[in-house]
């Protein structure tokens, strides 16, 4: 059982909550009367996530067997045979498309364009230099535009900006600790790996961290959003955003450990904390 955990990852189901989004960023989280709809969204994302990371490590078998960290996956460690883990992924593929259809054709053609793309980027195009880094965004931006789609609520562009800024930012955070575990091991983690190197992923890192930032303030301050909250005084929760962009500028740079995003947001306190403060302040201001 441990190993069938271990090869569906549902700690990695944690970034299906971005379906949520659209409808907390719209201030009608607990109005909507279509939540139970996201509910079963995220289930069925989760679910073809499953499948997507299954199909990813029966491909990647021989490479994770080298790899540090990943040789201790089910199938690399050979604790889970190939045949089962094609079972298992046909049950949750075939299970996640069908909530998806039930729920929405729309939704079910995202979440079908999110399973050709991460196929795609499994069989190849995470070679490709710079690519491999907008895939693993665009996932991130179907998600939520696949929460907008059962909300009910139209995703904005200012949204759309953030979540694209916010995913390239921790993806270049993990591909710069594919570079260090290269570097320590003397051995190649991933293909693109050649094509970076420290000092182009620090001024990526740099410039998206300062975009970001000045993303959300503009975003916070815009006419359209004070209007549509009413309120004045979205920018304070910015304290909450800088204080999280740098704590995690000083993992992945003093620290050295941005391999896994989800651990990151699933055990560092201080990241914990100041999303929760986050959470609470935005409440705060557009829920009362």
């Amino acid at each position: 059982m441990r190993s069938v955990i271990k090869l569906i990852r549902p700690t990695h189901w944690i970034k299906n909550l971005f379906l949520f989004i659209p409808v907390f960023f719209a201030g009608t989280l607990f109005q909507n009367d279509r939540i139970q709809f996201i509910v079963l969204g995220t289930i069925a994302f989760s679910l073809v996530a499953s499948a997507v990371y299954i199909i990813n490590d029966i491909k990647d078998i021989e490479a994770d067997r080298i790899h540090p960290l990943k040789k201790d996956r089910p199938l690399a460690s050979g604790s889970i045979s190939k045949s089962s883990a094609i079972i298992f992924l046909i049950a949750f593929l075939l299970a996640g498309l069908l909530i998806a259809y039930l729920l929405h054709l729309s939704f079910f053609i995202l979440v079908s364009s999110y399973l050709v793309i991460n196929i795609l980027y499994s069989f190849g195009l995470k070679n490709i230099p710079i690519v491999d880094l907008f895939i693993v965004s665009i996932g991130f931006l179907i998600r939520i535009h696949g929460g907008g789609i059962l909300s009910g609520v139209e995703v904005s562009h200012w949204l759309s900006i953030l979540v694209l800024l916010l995913s390239l930012f921790l993806v270049l955070a993990k591909r710069r600790d594919d570079l260090i575990l290269q570097s320590t091991n003397h051995s190649v983690i991933r293909k693109t790996s050649s094509s970076y190197n420290l000092e182009f992923i620090n001024s990526c890192l740099t410039l998206f961290a300062a975009v970001i930032i000045v993303s959300y303030i503009m975003y916070t301050v815009s006419a359209e959003v004070v209007n549509r909250f009413n309120s004045n005084y979205l920018f304070t929760t910015t304290l909450f955003v800088i204080a999280g962009i740098i704590r995690y500028l000083q993992i992945t740079l003093v620290e050295l450990n941005s391999g896994s995003p989800t651990n990151i947001l699933l055990k560092d306190k201080f990241i914990l904390i100041t999303i929760l403060l986050w959470i609470i302040s935005f409440y705060l201001v557009i829920y009362n």
